[in-house]
């Protein structure tokens, strides 16, 4: 485990019972709170994907709003937007997919992404992937071409990390939590 994985697993918190009962709820909000931890996750992920030209940050509602822009912000890039159904005003293309405890529809709007455009989708955590893999599935309706998913937290007993790699979709997380 890095520095800064062990920094992050001690920031975020488990919310018990949250949003539907048997659910450990992991808490990213305490790292944007943290002004030096959140800079080192920007920085970190800046340094990943410095190398890579024309690309634009996708961030899934809500949190990963947060990581992405501020990471399209670090990059010099552009930002896109995964809202949940209803909350673009302009014209869109959904993907409906379940939760661990639901479902929802995922949309984009029909102009946000070029075709070929290299994409680094992002959000806070991977659990089941379904909401990982309708973003993906958008971002290919769209034409771009997809450089990576990238999530600050993997709960791989939940197997998203594995749906998401047999999507073609392989993740990059930061820190996981085993035993969810």
């Amino acid at each position: 485990m890095t520095a800064l994985s062990a920094a992050l697993q001690h920031c975020i918190r488990t919310v018990p019972d949250w949003p539907a009962p048997g659910i450990q709820f992991r808490d990213i909000t305490p790292v944007f709170a943290n002004a030096a931890l959140f800079r080192r996750l920007i920085e970190h992920l800046a340094q990943r994907y410095a190398d890579h030209r024309d690309l634009i940050v996708a961030g899934i509602d809500a949190r990963g709003f947060i990581v992405g822009a501020a990471l399209a912000h670090a990059l010099g890039s552009g930002f896109v937007p995964l809202r949940k159904q209803g909350k673009l005003p302009h014209d869109t293309l959904g993907e409906a997919y379940a939760l661990e405890y639901d479902q929802a529809t995922l949309e984009v709007h029909t102009d946000a992404i070029l075709p070929g455009q290299p994409v680094i989708l992002i959000d806070d955590l991977i659990a089941t992937g379904g909401t990982m893999l309708a973003a993906v599935s958008l971002i290919r309706r769209l034409g771009g071409q997809l450089h990576e998913v990238a999530a600050i937290i993997d709960l791989p007993d939940l197997g998203g990390s594995t749906r998401l790699a047999s999507a073609g979709a392989p993740p990059y997380t930061l820190t996981a939590y085993a035993g969810c």
